[in-house]
């Protein structure tokens, strides 16, 4: 009868990067918009500032995805593939866990009061709303997705504030609706994936069906692009930037959009919106022009 093989010194800090799901941390990109649109992009201290406030915001949401994966460890167990996340498969033991989630929530915070008061109360409100979420507004249909969506348009506040300019509404209210572009697919897989037994594994799921998400994408879909529209032509987009070329960037948004409608209901990846996104080479190379095309027109197009 084969021995057990004792776990080697490394296996817990691994599995404990593991656990803070560091490919999660590209959704903290939404800091920079506010850098990009203030034409602060090729200042380096403004830079630096959005680089550290972004470091800041990858540890404080590591934390919470700490203690989502501690209180969630039973109802991880009966996911695909959730069961074989660190702390669901026993790979990282529960005290560690406690331990780097108190840690990383307390040094992120501590952290976000050193760069700047109204950036760090942004860090506390987010991370309220994300222990609110976890705890009880994930079983609260629709709030649910409205809770997501406002952690991404905390971010881009978040953004705003570590340089101290003020975030455009117009591109709040995009924020809003893209993240809950991205949550509703998120929901519509889970659906998809674990049909009959997606109750079990979350109790707000069996508030949903797959028509009523599709809708609901659908309306989300088309309130984005109309939208990113109106900021690109509106008055005071075009007399702050004094141009109205940034409307060139719209054939961006639209392919991005469409590109995930399609990884979504052809290729089934919309239970990850970052390993979608990371790995299609297509919405990669979008993005790429999309931001080559937005620095054009604000910095050199003027």
């Amino acid at each position: 009868m084969p021995t057990a093989v004792a776990p080697t010194v490394v296996s817990w800090p691994v599995a404990l990067l593991k656990a803070m799901r560091p490919q999660q941390w590209t959704k903290n990109v939404l800091l920079f918009p506010a850098l990009l649109f203030s034409q602060n992009l090729f200042r380096w201290r403004e830079t630096l500032l959005v680089c550290a406030a972004c470091g800041v915001f990858c540890l404080l949401s590591s934390g919470v995805y700490l203690l989502n994966d501690l209180l969630d460890i039973e109802s991880d167990r009966a996911h695909p593939s959730k069961r074989h996340r660190p702390l669901a498969s026993g790979t990282l033991p529960i005290p560690v866990g406690i331990v780097a989630c108190i840690m990383l929530s307390v040094g992120s915070l501590a952290a976000a009061f050193w760069l700047s008061t109204p950036f760090a109360w942004t860090a506390v409100t987010y991370f309220l709303l994300q222990v609110a979420y976890t705890v009880r507004l994930k079983h609260l249909v629709i709030l649910d997705v409205g809770c997501i969506a406002a952690g991404f348009v905390l971010r881009a506040v978040a953004g705003g504030q570590v340089i101290a300019v003020t975030v455009s509404s117009w591109l709040l209210i995009c924020a809003m609706l893209l993240s809950l572009f991205l949550a509703l697919g998120k929901r519509r897989h889970e659906l998809l994936l674990l049909e009959e037994g997606a109750t079990a594994h979350r109790r707000i799921l069996g508030e949903y069906t797959l028509e009523l998400l599709d809708q609901m994408i659908s309306i989300v879909t088309a309130a984005t692009v109309v939208c990113y529209t109106f900021y690109t032509v509106a008055p005071e987009t075009v007399a702050k930037f004094g141009t109205t070329k940034l409307v060139l960037t719209v054939p961006f948004v639209l392919y991005g959009i469409f590109r995930y409608l399609y990884l979504i209901h052809r290729r089934q990846l919309g239970g990850s919106p970052e390993k979608a996104l990371l790995n299609d080479g297509a919405s990669l190379v979008n993005l790429a022009l999309y931001g080559l095309t937005a620095v054009i027109i604000l910095y050199w197009l003027r």
